[in-house]
């Protein structure tokens, strides 16, 4: 059975900074690519960012740009998403997320992903 658990959200000022973690199980980690997405209300879920497998290769989306950093540690069978300099606009429900599939162009689209974490809450207070 595949599992992906998230944490590390919260309630943060902006200008501030959170390391989100997903721990995976039932997959082999070191050869999924992973991502995080985020949903805010009213608005459609969106990639935040991806890496491949080995980490060789990582996406993220242009309004995180410079802010977030994605990385794996496969021994842990975790993936994190470090962001700072956090911006009310930033507020979400963020969800780990698994692809079977090799890392190609279709990595950046919701798709590709076959698993879903239950999704952490990050709020960014002005």
């Amino acid at each position: 059975q595949v599992q992906l658990v998230e944490s590390g959200g919260g309630l943060v000022q902006a200008g501030g900074s959170l390391r989100l973690s997903c721990a995976a199980s039932g997959i082999t980690f070191s050869s999924s690519v992973m991502a995080w997405f985020r949903h805010a209300p009213g608005k459609e879920r969106d990639l935040v960012a991806a890496i491949s497998g080995t980490g060789d290769h990582t996406y993220r989306s242009d309004s995180v740009w410079g802010r977030f950093t994605i990385s794996r540690d496969n021994a842990k069978n975790t993936v994190y998403l470090q962001m700072n300099s956090l911006k009310p606009e930033d507020t979400a429900v963020y969800y780990c997320a698994a692809s079977r599939r090799d890392w190609n162009s279709a990595s950046i689209t919701v798709s590709a992903y076959d698993y879903w974490g239950q999704g952490t809450q990050v709020t960014v207070s002005s």
